[in-house]
């Protein structure tokens, strides 16, 4: 005889995924030295994220900071702000390694949807809106993703961070839109959404923050190095032929 507790927990993947973004969606001001938007949704099974993401994280929060309260943000990273502005460069040199190491070792997948707005607005007389777009690219990779690992008839819970209450209300709706058939296989897709606030500390959104610019500026400046990049490229979803174009990495139009 099956408990309730167990039918419940039958409903649900072995999956979750983070999301998180890079850019700004607006297209009637574009920053000419970023002008793409990026979604980057990072798909972890619960039981590696649980007892392999979570502790590396906190432990290294832990020997660097003294404690597990730090938010781990990339551009507080990048610019030295917060708790990054008391590291001299020793000891950030020690934790950005030890953090590359943790993001290497961890078994995630990485599906990334990067939007060039100036393409977007020259190509539409009116364009979709960048977010919504990259939403609904993401959801049907990761329900391809989704159905390769024989999870598709499972629950599938997405984590997005808060952006404002006037935002959060039109990313519902139009991730329900997408997820109710509005999508390329015109059906229902087993996905459910969380908008979680900015100050959560969770180590799932934090390593999503971590990935979307490095993505970004892959696409943008792809001569350039970029070691934080370097470390995702074999993250990404791919197809039977070793392929992230398309799959794992959908750059749009």
């Amino acid at each position: 005889m099956v408990t309730s507790t167990m039918a419940e927990a039958s409903r649900y993947s072995d999956f979750i995924v983070y999301v998180d973004e890079s850019g700004d969606h607006s297209l009637d001001s574009i920053n000419p030295e970023y002008p793409l938007f990026v979604l980057s949704f990072c798909i972890f099974r619960k039981d590696a994220y649980a007892e392999t993401m979570t502790p590396a994280v906190r432990k290294l929060k832990f020997a660097t900071f003294g404690h597990d309260m730090v938010v781990l943000h990339e551009i507080d990273i990048r610019k030295k702000k917060g708790a990054f502005a008391k590291l001299s460069k020793e000891p950030r040199e020690a934790f950005l390694n030890a953090l590359t190491d943790i993001i290497e070792a961890v078994d995630f997948t990485l599906v990334a949807v990067v939007i060039d707005k100036h393409k977007l607005k020259a190509r539409y007389a009116n364009p979709a809106h960048p977010y919504h777009l990259a939403m609904g690219f993401g959801l049907e990779r990761i329900y391809r993703f989704l159905k390769g690992t024989g999870q598709a008839d499972q629950l599938t819970y997405l984590v997005c961070e808060a952006r404002g209450a006037k935002e959060d209300a039109e990313l519902e709706l139009e991730f329900r839109r997408i997820r109710d058939g509005g999508n390329f296989f015109n059906q229902p897709l087993p996905f459910e959404l969380i908008v979680s606030d900015k100050k959560t500390n969770s180590e799932g959104m934090q390593l999503a923050d971590l990935t979307a610019r490095p993505i970004g500026l892959s696409v943008l400046r792809p001569e350039q190095g970029n070691r934080a990049f370097a470390v995702l490229e074999g993250k990404f979803y791919r197809d039977g032929a070793g392929n992230k174009q398309g799959m794992g990495l959908k750059v749009f139009p």
